[in-house]
């Protein structure tokens, strides 16, 4: 078992002194793969095709906090929370840079995101148009930082989505001191006026409180076996093989430590059902 594991190492070492990237295969899938396409597809479309059930049934919600006690939310107005990246906007062209000029995030973030060239992803578009017209309001929940709100909006306005002028739909991280990674505070902020029907993200995150989070990654999967009753119905997961919270809790959120460390922590997750 060592041996091979050595061995594999080795692989990974030797691949990236020649420009290899731990990302490539992921950030390939995401780009070239019709598999993905698919995926992100369905999962919008069944999104989609659900919300008209949800607005009727009043005494739903995908906010864990309404559905434990909070029973004023049934005659509030429905919203939606989105994610931004990987669940709307599709990045990889970012990735795909750091790729090829071997470096890692956060390595040329901000200028990428201030060129405001990032794409829908598939569905995303009409999921959020449907949702629109059926009178729900949509806010995006992000962790990008409040300074690139300004890009943020504008590459929404260019893919064709209309933000209003009377709300703020974006709710970046530090737009408030408190407003850190942890997006547990501005879903509540939003659930104080609204009955939360849907919530689609790429990352646990998204859905659950950031402190449970950041947690192992069997802790992590027994929170999804645990909410089982909310995914594909008032919760969405967008499949993110390129980066997130799931590579942190493999890697023990460290992530100053040696990229070498940090394979030797990731081959020695690896489940060879043979021990």
């Amino acid at each position: 078992m060592k041996n091979l594991l050595a061995l594999l190492l080795l692989s990974f070492i030797t691949l990236a002194d020649d420009k290899g990237h731990e990302s490539l295969m992921a950030t390939l899938y995401v780009q070239e793969s019709a598999e993905y396409k698919a995926h992100i597809r369905t999962t919008f479309k069944t999104a989609e095709a659900t919300i008209p059930f949800l607005l009727k049934q009043k005494e739903i919600s995908a906010s864990v906090d309404q559905m434990n006690g909070e029973k004023n939310f049934f005659d509030k107005p429905p919203a939606i929370i989105l994610d931004v990246d990987e669940t709307v906007f599709n990045n990889s062209a970012y990735q795909a840079r750091l790729i090829v000029n071997n470096t890692n995030y956060p390595d040329g973030w901000i200028e990428w995101v201030k060129e405001e060239k990032a794409t829908f992803l598939p569905g995303a578009l009409s999921y959020m148009k449907t949702a629109k017209e059926l009178g729900v309001e949509i806010f995006f929940v992000t962790n990008r930082l409040h300074e690139l709100e300004p890009a943020t909006r504008n590459n929404l306005v260019k893919e064709g989505f209309d933000l209003s002028d009377d709300i703020d739909q974006i709710l970046t991280r530090y737009e408030k001191p408190s407003w850190d990674r942890n997006k547990t505070s501005r879903i509540a902020l939003i659930a104080e006026n609204y009955r939360i029907i849907q919530i689609i993200g790429d990352n646990l995150g998204d859905f659950i409180d950031g402190q449970q989070n950041k947690k192992s990654s069997n802790f992590r999967k027994s929170i999804v076996e645990q909410t089982d009753s909310f995914w594909g119905f008032v919760w969405f997961m967008i499949a993110n093989p390129t980066y997130g919270d799931w590579e942190g809790s493999v890697i023990d959120y460290d992530y100053e430590q040696s990229e070498n460390d940090q394979i030797k922590k990731k081959l020695n997750a690896l489940d060879l059902k043979n021990e």
